[in-house]
């Protein structure tokens, strides 16, 4: 297999790993809050990332940092959105608490322009307008547009899923200015610590101890995070970001199947709509951030003593 097809099966793991995993915070929704499950999902993550860690022999360069507090405020956003996005799971159907979520890379467009000062041309801001009119279109039954049977439950669902997308893509921007001073195992390792403790915080507000399955499969989600958070990282070693980043959107093929036989959630036409105008516009960027990649790889290329030596008109 090629690195290239290395990279995307790397992907398309960590993608039905985090799937399952978000499954599994579903089915114990009821069981536990929030907190409790952040608690679960980062703390058992950090024996996986320390065994990887170990074989690659990284721990030392993992778990050494020299920017504890900036790490802190990652962690602070990142447990954040974490929090938000299970408790939205408590609340939506699957596949469209999955399709919400497609609404942190386009906000991460937003806020690198706003916070980190970056350059969007027209074409990427149109992708993303348009994929938030898709994302619009998801939540709309859950504001009482076009929906007969609308609960407060699923407006309050609609709301934490939105913010969980915000403070995902806040933290997306703390990571890009992290990834300029730390290693990459340094903040997947610190940001399971990190969440660990802030989990803890919670502790008064009403956990409970699980037990029989829900402890199962609780501690799975922890298991099956670390596990994917490993694939993820494996998948960009062998091949672009750009390459194997559309592939995330085959989420909502799975969350379809596992919220209507898992949860007997029918996902409806207007979720569907919405989905497909999301998934098409995360694409429209990815793809177009590719064509430029490949340009500017030509244009360095021709700028380099040997690509004059291939351009050099010959003599006549």
């Amino acid at each position: 297999m090629s690195q290239s097809g290395k990279g995307i099966a790397l992907k398309l793991s960590s993608v039905i790993v985090f799937t399952l995993m978000a499954a599994l915070i579903k089915a114990t929704s009821d069981a536990a809050p929030p907190g409790e499950q952040v608690f679960f999902r980062s703390f058992f993550a950090i024996p996986v990332i320390v065994i990887w860690l170990a074989i690659r022999r990284e721990l030392r360069q993992g778990v050494g940092t020299r920017q504890p507090m900036k790490h802190f405020y990652r962690g602070f956003i990142g447990t954040s959105a974490m929090a938000l996005n299970f408790a939205a799971l408590g609340y939506l159907p699957f596949p469209e608490a999955t399709a919400i979520g497609y609404a942190a890379p386009l906000l991460t467009v937003i806020f690198a322009a706003m916070f980190l000062g970056e350059d969007v041309r027209a074409f990427r801001l149109i992708s993303v307008l348009v994929g938030l009119i898709g994302v619009v279109i998801v939540l709309l039954p859950r504001f009482g547009v076009d929906s007969a049977h609308l609960t407060t439950a699923q407006t309050l669902g609609a709301v934490l899923a939105l913010s969980g997308a915000s403070c995902s893509a806040l933290a997306q921007i703390f990571i890009r200015k992290l990834v300029q001073e730390e290693r990459t195992v340094v903040i997947v390792f610190w940001f399971s610590i990190t969440s660990s403790l802030l989990a803890l915080t919670t502790l008064p507000f009403g956990w409970v101890v699980p037990t029989g399955w829900t402890l199962v499969m609780m501690i799975a989600t922890g298991l099956l995070g670390g596990i994917g958070q490993i694939l993820l990282t494996s998948a960009y070693r062998h091949a672009d970001a750009s390459l194997v980043a559309p592939f995330e959107y085959a989420s909502i093929l799975l969350a379809l199947v596992i919220g209507y036989v898992g949860f007997n959630e029918a996902p409806t036409l207007t979720m569907l709509t919405g989905s497909a105008i999301v998934v098409a516009a995360g694409i429209a960027i990815i793809w177009r951030e590719r064509q430029l990649g490949i340009r500017h790889a030509r244009q360095r290329k021709a700028m380099t003593p040997q690509g004059w030596r291939h351009s050099k008109p010959k003599a006549t």
